[in-house]
C-alpha cells in the first residue's frame, strides 16, 4: 500500500506538469499544478506514514504545514490575480 500511495504521488506530480504546456491563461496552468501538487505531496507523506509509523508527528506536521501553506498561497495569488478595486467615496 506504501508503495501505491508513493507512486501514485509521484504520478501526480509530473502529471501537473504537463497543464504548463498547454495554451492556457497561466492562473489556470497554475490551479492544475498546485491541486496535482498538493495532491500527489499528500499521498507521498501518507505513504512514508505507512513505511516510517514512528516519525508520525513529524509527518502529520509536515501534511498540515502542506495544506495549510498551500491554501493561503492560492488565496493569495486568486486576490493578487483580480484587477485593482476603485474607492468611491
Amino acid at each position: 500500500m506504501s508503495l501505491l500511495l508513493l507512486g501514485t504521488g509521484l504520478a501526480l506530480w509530473f502529471w501537473g506538469t504537463w497543464p504548463l504546456l498547454e495554451e492556457r491563461s497561466y492562473l489556470s496552468k497554475l490551479h492544475k499544478l498546485s491541486v496535482s501538487d498538493t495532491l500527489g505531496s499528500g499521498l507521498m507523506l501518507l505513504g512514508l506514514l505507512l513505511r516510517i509509523p514512528s516519525q508520525w508527528p513529524l509527518l502529520a506536521l509536515a501534511l498540515l504545514g502542506l495544506v495549510v501553506w498551500n491554501t493561503i498561497f492560492g488565496y493569495v495569488l486568486a486576490r493578487c490575480s483580480q484587477p485593482a478595486e476603485v474607492n468611491h467615496r
